[in-house]
């Protein structure tokens, strides 16, 4: 439960000795899958979903969500493991009560980590966004025996590392899909001479995060126009990792693997 936490960071702000509760429990909580992922000899992580409550709430003087990434990334670091350009796909939203949930996907052999050129990389994020950078790429490609998965992170309405479109979830459902489009483009670039089948909005599957429930429709109506008829989407109401963002959308996709 990381619902109780009491203050334990100084007035100053982050202490590395006083660590917040949230903190400690997101540290044991990845030393567990890193664990769990050695002994099981499925070392590579593909895909990771947080969710926790009060994710925007600011206790022990910093906002939960920075308090997780400085779990989770110290985690990374106490078993060498990359936090960097070969860090999982991931997301972290926020959830109705309830202490901190992690689900993952894992396989022996690792991931490519994709990158957008538009956004800069969430672990190069300046310190403005906290003492600890998140730990995730935005996307990773994953070859498995006769497949072929595509996993991208949650995206949102970020161009460099800047919130754009304040208060209009239309704008931002329409620039989150063009961070995906170019992931979806990336991700085909990275695989272009393997003669693979492409990544196309029509061969991913999608989850979408609303922060309010009355901003459902806009952002239906924005996907509606934008996706293939056919194309999976499930709505899900949650709070996004940053209090300026009003929603986020992750996908997944599956092909098959090219025959040789």
């Amino acid at each position: 439960d990381t619902d109780s936490d009491v203050g334990q960071y100084p007035a100053g702000g982050y202490d590395p000795l006083r660590p917040s509760l949230l903190q400690q429990v997101s540290e044991q909580a990845y030393l567990a899958v890193f664990a769990a992922l050695e002994s099981l000899g499925y070392p590579h992580l593909l895909r990771v979903w947080n969710y926790f409550s009060a994710i925007n709430a600011e206790t022990c003087g910093m906002e939960r969500y920075l308090q997780f990434n400085i779990g989770r990334q110290d985690a990374f670091r106490k078993v060498a493991r990359p936090f960097l350009t070969d860090a999982p796909a991931a997301c972290a939203l926020g959830t109705h009560g309830g202490g901190l949930n992690v689900y993952f996907l894992a396989a022996k052999v690792p991931p490519l980590a994709i990158e957008n050129p538009r956004q800069v990389s969430a672990y190069f994020y300046p310190d403005q966004y906290g003492p600890r950078t998140p730990s995730f790429s935005r996307a990773a490609l994953a070859p498995l025996p006769g497949q072929r998965w595509l996993f991208i992170s949650g995206t949102a309405s970020i161009v460099g590392h800047q919130t754009l479109h304040a208060g209009d979830v239309r704008a931002q459902t329409e620039e989150t899909l063009r961070n995906i489009a170019i992931l979806l483009a990336q991700a085909n670039l990275a695989e272009v001479s393997k003669g693979t089948e492409a990544w196309t909005w029509a061969a991913m599957q999608y989850k979408v995060y609303v922060r309010h429930a009355a901003d459902f429709e806009a952002v239906r109506a924005v996907l509606d126009a934008q996706l293939p008829p056919a194309a999976v989407r499930i709505y899900v109401q949650a709070d996004v990792c940053r209090d300026d963002l009003l929603m986020e959308i992750e996908a997944t996709g599956c092909l098959p693997a090219p025959t040789r």
